[in-house]
């Protein structure tokens, strides 16, 4: 074996010129791969920040009724399907050791109605109790204008891209409560219809459930607010207190729930057939002592009334849970434990990941990635080929010296082993130095925090913020990349090198 090293350490320094040329081609494409595997390994890290951490959770509970997984972001505007039993799950929840904390949400689309007479505009509703929320999702949005929603508080918090885009259709200005329309704090691209604004504080809102049904609230406007990141994509999100939330959709609300008697409360988690069942003709069909008993009620004195009842608010209506595990937990793991715990327990919901949750961004999330390892192994394809020619080049050219050493006793297999030596010790020098300065240069960059407000770019980074990462396991897939590369390369000049005979020499000279 030290023959072999010693006799490959000799031909790449007899042949400088072209082992320069390999070596700076693995030198490239191991700084390239590496680069890679940190912008991908970053993207994954900043998406868990942005959208796990920021909106949807690691995995998302909906109702098993529910037609499709995409929740969030479903562009044809079908409702999302309602959970009435959100006590019966959170108890589940806070059983399970691998959940850290959740939060039930109400979202479904509603009609901004044009009080002007113009066409309407349209938002996704986000209801929720507002002190949870931020719980959740601490530092997710930030106010702009006026002032967050407090824990009670019944109103909306609208955000700046939906202001601006509605503003663009109808020439209304969403502003908050108790504030004057000012040119000043104006964006640019609206100060030049400051003229022609309408102002208004409160906004009409009439939602759409899963039985096509209406309902129109008016809702003040609390504060203008802007998400932390991809403020395109959740600024269509105009976040509501979940009671009225519940009173748009046409939900029955929590304080609704709290002024029937409990022995009628059951009512609100039957189902459909079930209710038609109990208002069947022989149902509605009473005695006539019955009535008499009902009669004798009526006359009854009034009794005095009891204080108002404490609210729980998870006594109404929801549309999905948002779950967030704790560190170290595998989500599809736990994805398969939550769908078990709700069939043994006939809780009646499923769980889905954050990305189907969220449809296409999900989806784009993922082609971006996919699209980076294809550019990068596109790289490598180009850098084999020019490898592979310069390596059988330089075997044709040592056409004399190998058939000579064919001549003295040399087998087939000691010309294969050493062509392998001589390219493992470049891939070695050349593609470890190259891992190398990838792992610099993705530090550096790190350091210097990048952002962009663009949400294409934004989607790239996996944030507002691009921070390439690299961890262990990344920077061994490096070196395994590496490794395939090197053997893949020398597969046909070494072939080339075994077929060249003695007589092969000769002729040559």
């Amino acid at each position: 074996m030290n023959l072999i090293a010693k006799i490959a350490w000799r031909n790449i320094m007899r042949h400088r010129g072209k082992s320069l040329i390999i070596g700076a081609i693995l030198f490239v494409g191991a700084f390239i791969m590496t680069m890679g595997n940190g912008v991908m390994s970053g993207m994954d890290a900043g998406l868990t920040k942005t959208v796990v951490n920021s909106f949807t959770g690691d995995i998302v509970l909906v109702s098993d009724k529910q037609e499709n997984d995409n929740v969030f972001v479903e562009f044809m505007g079908k409702a999302v399907a309602p959970i009435y039993n959100y006590v019966d799950i959170k108890k589940a929840l806070d059983s399970l050791p691998y959940v850290e904390r959740a939060l039930p949400e109400g979202k479904n689309m509603a009609m901004v109605l044009n009080e002007e007479g113009g066409a309407p505009g349209n938002a996704n509703l986000l209801g929720v109790d507002i002190g949870r929320y931020r719980k959740m999702f601490p530092g997710s949005v930030s106010v702009i204008e006026g002032r967050m929603l407090e824990p009670g508080d019944r109103g909306a918090l609208v955000p700046v891209y939906a202001q601006k885009e509605f503003e663009a259709y109808t020439n209304i200005w969403f502003m908050p409560e108790s504030t004057v329309l000012d040119s000043a704090r104006l964006p640019k691209e609206v100060k030049p219809d400051y003229a022609a604004l309408i102002p208004k504080t409160s906004a009409v809102l009439m939602g759409f459930n899963e039985d096509n049904s209406t309902t129109d609230i008016r809702m003040g406007i609390k504060g203008i607010i802007k998400y932390r990141a991809l403020n395109s994509l959740w600024g269509q999100f105009v976040v509501i207190d979940i009671e009225s939330y519940r009173r748009c959709l046409g939900y029955f609300a929590a304080s609704d729930k709290a002024d029937v008697p409990a022995s009628e409360q059951k009512l609100f988690s039957l189902a459909d057939e079930n209710l038609d069942a109990m208002f069947r003709q022989d149902s509605l069909m009473t005695s006539a002592s019955g009535s008499r008993t009902a009669h004798a009620a009526k006359a009854k004195p009034a009794v005095r009334a009891e204080p108002p009842k404490q609210v729980d608010v998870d006594a109404g209506a929801y549309n999905l849970v948002c779950v967030l595990l704790k560190k170290g937990q595998s989500a599809p793991d736990c994805i398969g434990k939550l769908n078990k715990l709700s069939k043994e327990r006939k809780l009646g919901f499923r769980a889905v990941s954050w990305k189907k949750a969220m449809g296409a961004v999900g989806s784009m999330a993922t082609i971006i990635k996919g699209a980076l390892f294809v550019f990068v192994m596109f790289l490598f394809f180009v850098a084999i080929i020019i490898i592979v020619n310069t390596l059988s080049m330089a075997a044709i050219e040592r056409t004399t010296e190998i058939g000579m050493m064919r001549a003295v006793g040399a087998r087939k297999g000691f010309i294969s082993v050493m062509f392998l030596a001589e390219t493992a010790m470049l891939a070695f020098v050349f593609g470890v130095a190259g891992i190398v300065a990838g792992i610099i240069v993705v530090n550096v960059f790190a350091v210097f925090n990048i952002t962009s407000t663009n949400d294409m770019i934004q989607l790239l980074f996996g944030g507002d913020t691009f921070h390439p990462l690299l961890t262990a396991a990344d920077i061994v897939v490096s070196i395994g990349q590496l490794a395939i590369v090197t053997l893949i390369a020398v597969i046909y000049p070494t072939r080339v090198a075994r077929s060249i005979t003695p007589l092969d020499a000769v002729t040559r000279d």
